[in-house]
């Protein structure tokens, strides 16, 4: 909710690339007929939450195949210690146990090959997703030094940097949303417990029940940003994000309010929030042929940035770059 929120103000600033990242989905065990129902629903969602494919590009990620082809690229680039220190991979593989596949240690590869393409200046993350994006300058950084600067010139490429080295833009609120169990634990959609999260798609009377249910603490008030209370501070800035009020508008909102009067408050604020994103959601999804017009026209704007920049990267690398692609 957070994210998509601040995805729809960037479009209005800058030129804007949106992925539905389909090639991370399968990191996992998945199953192949909600992968493609989930593919065109993620489009569909962005699209109902506010952005235009008229100002911003959305597509899948597979549709663009310098995705797989540019983490081939920067495998061979990077160092399997750098990959070892990721901590979502120490905390899923410890989940999967003995299943755990080669691609959930190697995925962050395939997330910087999403950024780097598109020689993106700023990318939005959340507090969670700060180590990829550092994952992601080094690769950069790395690439740069070995491959590219005055020696690529003289090897007859441009020379200079191959990629830009991307900064951070992390929204001042709602950066993470935790989830509605563990007021420790970020919020996920791929989370086994579908109770611990709020989605889009949401009927009312869902919303209702997973409010009701989720971890509140044992304080009598409510306080934000208290070490000691993550559920306060998490239940509040959802609040925040759902309504568009500043913290000291939330604060006078729910002044010597319980969880038991705080909890409607908050039902009722998601789901006034989510309404006209379902109404949308749904009259998108009544026309699959335009959500697949739409995810062609941004794989084809997305296309012509990413090969550009594969064929930098191969220059840089020294393979025998394509004179034309099909």
């Amino acid at each position: 909710m957070g994210a998509i929120k601040n995805w729809v103000q960037l479009q209005e600033q800058y030129d804007t690339f949106y992925c539905v990242v389909d090639l991370h989905a399968i990191t996992v065990p998945h199953n192949p007929v909600e992968l493609r129902t989930a593919t065109r629903t993620v489009a569909a969602t962005y699209m109902a939450a506010g952005i235009d494919p008229d100002k911003a590009s959305i597509f899948v990620q597979s549709h663009v195949s310098a995705h797989a082809e540019l983490t081939w690229l920067l495998e061979c680039a990077t160092p399997v210690g750098w990959l070892n220190r990721m901590i979502q991979f120490k905390e899923k593989s410890r989940k999967q146990g003995e299943d755990v596949r080669a691609a959930l240690m190697t995925y962050p590869v395939l997330m910087a090959a999403d950024i780097l393409l598109y020689q993106a200046d700023l990318v939005p993350v959340g507090e969670d997703q700060k180590q990829h994006l550092e994952f992601t300058r080094d690769i950069a950084e790395r690439v740069n030094s070995t491959f590219g600067g005055r020696n690529w010139k003289k090897r007859g490429g441009r020379g200079g940097n191959v990629f830009k080295v991307p900064e951070p833009l992390i929204p001042p609120d709602g950066a993470r949303i935790m989830s509605l169990q563990d007021g420790t634990s970020k919020m996920s959609k791929s989370a086994d417990n579908d109770a611990s999260r709020i989605n889009l798609t949401d009927s009312p009377d869902v919303i209702r029940q997973k409010v009701k249910r989720c971890k509140t603490d044992s304080f009598l008030a409510l306080e934000w940003d208290i070490p000691e209370r993550p559920e306060a501070t998490n239940l509040l800035t959802i609040y925040q994000l759902a309504t568009g009020k500043t913290k000291e508008e939330v604060l006078t909102d729910v002044s010597g309010m319980n969880w038991g009067a705080f909890k409607p408050l908050l039902t009722d604020a998601l789901i006034a929030h989510l309404q006209p994103i379902q109404t949308k959601y749904k009259l998108i999804m009544q026309d699959p042929c335009y959500v697949d017009d739409v995810l062609a026209r941004g794989a084809a704007a997305a296309s012509e940035t990413a090969f550009a920049t594969l064929d930098l990267v191969k220059d840089a690398m020294g393979f025998v770059v394509p004179a034309r692609r099909a």
